[in-house]
């Protein structure tokens, strides 16, 4: 007869303790240890029983490995490609996180059935067969190598893998899988860090890609372990308002590709819409112009973006003046507003200042901050600027409109999207040929040349 014995583990980083405590040693959080029951059984993973056979690897001098480039499995779903770095490595496990309902299952399906050339298995835990079959049939894709498996036990789920051997896995989602190997309940710390382990062996004794959909907690992080995002090789996290139409993938750990990287989708009835120009939809459509309303150029991951400033500058009523901002840093919009009470001369110590970036977007690229500067000078004046003006630019302290990266891409996009003109640091235009581009190009170094100009 096996002995169980019972721990204790953080809920927030895994850390385990023979005892409760109220502050984990860890990671400092109060509350998160809960009991799990854990047994001292040592069974078999059903996934390769063999394996005790075969031979262990020998360590091997670097110079005498062989490499050649990793091919890439091609997908039909450009924005996914794109946050993957360039499609799915194989034997790659991608842990996908996001709010419930914001669409992670329809994307992991709409993935299943594109992939028609590929025997594709997907195993749900939270919905039945029926189910999925009823979300497929909106989807109005249609494949014959799609298996569905409704199961949460990962030795039954190997044995299928073993029946079935596709070439890609999605489990939807690891929170549901179960281990017999541990007698503690679905979803407990314990019992995501030794599925994670089993798929990941799997995966990568097999050179098979595995899809991983995570649950996340109120605070926004992935749910389980810190472990399982180290374990991984690509976190995914899909974000965006329930209530809005659009719905943003953005890489947060990428072990072949770029960690900045930005996918946009559009939710629909019949599924999800890649968005191929993003920067329409972060450009609003107005009947008027309006002060307050300014065009930034910012960049994610390699794909550049216009985005639309809007501010609102009115008197302080109640005395104490606000400073709210939505999608933009609220500390670096104090240090702007300061900037521009300091060296441009703009009263704004009575004044109520509400900023917002359009399209729900949240930017942290330095280089919009001309566009917020810009946007708060025109609504305090009342004047509204040109629409065809963007602008693109990092504020220093001392209200010098610094240089910023990958210019010649903020420039082709804005040249794209019909804008005449761009303002821009005159440092980033050393060595630029500007007879490449049909826009006018302006070169500031201060603040003071941009509102005289302006205004």
């Amino acid at each position: 007869m096996t002995k169980s014995k019972t721990q204790y583990f953080c809920q927030n980083c895994g850390h385990a303790s023979p005892k409760w405590m109220g502050r984990c040693p860890s990671c400092g959080e109060w509350n998160t240890f809960v009991e799990e029951i854990t047994s001292g059984k040592q069974e078999k993973n059903e996934w390769r029983q063999s394996s005790s056979k075969q031979i262990a690897n020998k360590a091997r001098k670097i110079q005498d490995i062989s490499y050649e480039a990793q091919y890439r499995i091609e997908i039909a779903d450009r924005e996914l490609r794109r946050v993957l770095g360039g499609g799915i490595v194989p034997g790659s496990l991608i842990l996908i996180g996001g709010e419930p309902g914001i669409g992670k299952s329809t994307l992991m399906l709409q993935l299943a059935l594109s992939l028609s050339k590929l025997r594709v298995l997907y195993v749900s835990g939270e919905e039945s067969e029926q189910q999925i079959k009823m979300r497929a049939e909106r989807l109005s894709v249609r494949s014959n190598n799609c298996f569905v498996l409704a199961e949460t036990s990962t030795q039954n789920i190997f044995k299928q893998i073993e029946a079935i051997e596709p070439q890609l896995v999605i489990i939807d989602s690891i929170q549901t899988l179960h281990s017999p190997m541990l007698d503690s309940a679905a979803g407990s710390i314990s019992q995501v860090r030794q599925c994670t382990a089993e798929v990941m062996k799997f995966a990568k004794e097999t050179n098979t890609p595995v899809f991983l959909v995570g649950h996340i907690t109120k605070e926004g992080s992935l749910a389980g372990p810190k472990v399982l995002e180290h374990m991984v090789d690509t976190v995914l996290q899909f974000e965006g308002d329930r209530h809005m139409t659009y719905r943003i993938l953005r890489t947060i750990k990428n072990r072949f590709g770029s960690t900045s990287e930005l996918g946009i989708y559009e939710m629909r009835a019949d599924g999800l819409r890649e968005v191929s120009n993003p920067s329409e939809i972060l450009l609003s459509q107005r009947e008027e112009e309006l002060s307050g309303v300014a065009i930034g150029s910012t960049i994610e991951g390699n794909r550049p973006l216009l985005v639309e400033v809007q501010s609102l500058v009115s008197h302080a009523t109640y005395g104490t003046p606000q400073r709210s901002s939505t999608g933009f840093d609220a500390k670096r919009l104090n240090m702007l507003l300061a900037v521009l009470e300091k060296r441009a001369g703009f009263r704004l110590g009575d004044q109520d200042v509400f900023l917002n970036i359009a399209g729900g977007l949240r930017v942290e690229d330095p280089a919009i901050d001309l566009a917020v500067c810009c946007s708060i000078a025109s609504s305090y004046e009342e004047s509204i600027l040109p629409p065809t003006l963007c602008f693109a630019g990092e504020v220093g302290l001392g209200g010098e409109v610094r240089a910023i990266t990958k210019i010649e891409q903020r420039i082709a996009e804005a040249e794209k999207l019909g804008f005449r003109s761009i303002i821009t640091s005159k440092y980033n235009l050393k060595g630029l040929d500007l007879r490449k581009f049909n826009i006018e190009i302006h070169g500031v170094a201060q603040l003071d040349e941009v509102f005289r100009t302006l205004f």
